[in-house]
């Protein structure tokens, strides 16, 4: 008896069967990354992204995250507690550099100030009027230093308060589609850089321990997301100040140690 011939193979086992299928597995493996990615734009629910969006607003100027509300509030409280630690120092400091950080402090939250109730009325955001409970303290511990001493404390306690707040600038700035709060970001961001600058030109930053608590000092979300918008009053201005008529102040000499 002849032998039969091999069966040839027909349907999915053939050849051209296999190369169809590893064809479409391979346009599979391109769009599945496509598709995730998509998704985590927060239009997918149950995700963490869709719950950031569940937390948008719209308004006229663009839409208005938890994050972007987070910040006006920041900036409000930034104010609220280095103007009169500005112009405490513009008195109490012992030096010309660190009476000429404190003038900073002051001319730059005047002005923040100043635009960060201007932006909160338009969004209809209700803003704080007292500081924080750690920002009382810091008050606290620098209104009873003294000489040296205190202009150590105000220059170390305000430039870890600068450092922690320009990353969440910067982000605020990075991913915010409000144009209010987007030229806010640019205002804080400029005014923060400039504290930060004249803070290092006092000689006093201690860089060692700047480093430490930079590493576990965080920003945390504010005590509940601050609400949506809604009927606001108009706050009161932070510290009845005088700005001052100069709109900068030079640099004094940098230092390269703090002064006996």
């Amino acid at each position: 008896m002849r032998p039969r011939p091999p069966l040839k193979g027909r349907g999915i086992v053939s050849g051209t069967g296999i190369i169809v299928i590893g064809l479409m597995a391979t346009l599979l493996a391109l769009i599945f990354p496509i598709w995730s990615y998509a998704d985590r734009s927060g239009t997918g629910t149950g995700t963490a992204a869709g719950t950031l969006s569940a937390q948008t607003v719209p308004t006229q100027y663009g839409p208005l995250s938890a994050l972007d509300r987070d910040f006006v509030i920041r900036v409000r409280l930034a104010g609220l507690w280095e103007l009169p630690a500005g112009q405490e120092a513009e008195e109490k400091g012992t030096t010309e550099a660190v009476r000429t950080a404190g003038q900073h402090l002051v001319q730059g939250h005047t002005f923040l100030d100043q635009r960060v109730r201007d932006v909160a009325a338009k969004l209809g955001l209700q803003l704080p009027n007292q500081p924080t409970a750690q920002q009382r303290q810091w008050l606290a511990t620098l209104h009873t230093a003294e000489g040296t001493d205190y202009d150590r404390r105000f220059v170390n306690i305000a430039r870890l308060a600068h450092g922690t707040v320009f990353s969440l600038v910067a982000q605020v700035r990075a991913t915010t589609r409000n144009s209010l709060v987007r030229s806010l970001a640019d205002d804080a961001n400029t005014t923060v850089l400039d504290h930060i600058k004249v803070l290092e030109a006092t000689g006093y930053v201690d860089w060692d321990a700047l480093a430490r608590d930079m590493a576990s000092a965080s920003t945390p979300p504010l005590t509940g997301s601050p609400a949506p918008p809604g009927p606001t009053a108009d706050p009161s201005p932070a510290v009845p100040v005088t700005a001052s008529p100069s709109p900068t102040y030079p640099l004094p000499p940098p230092t390269t140690s703090p002064p006996p």
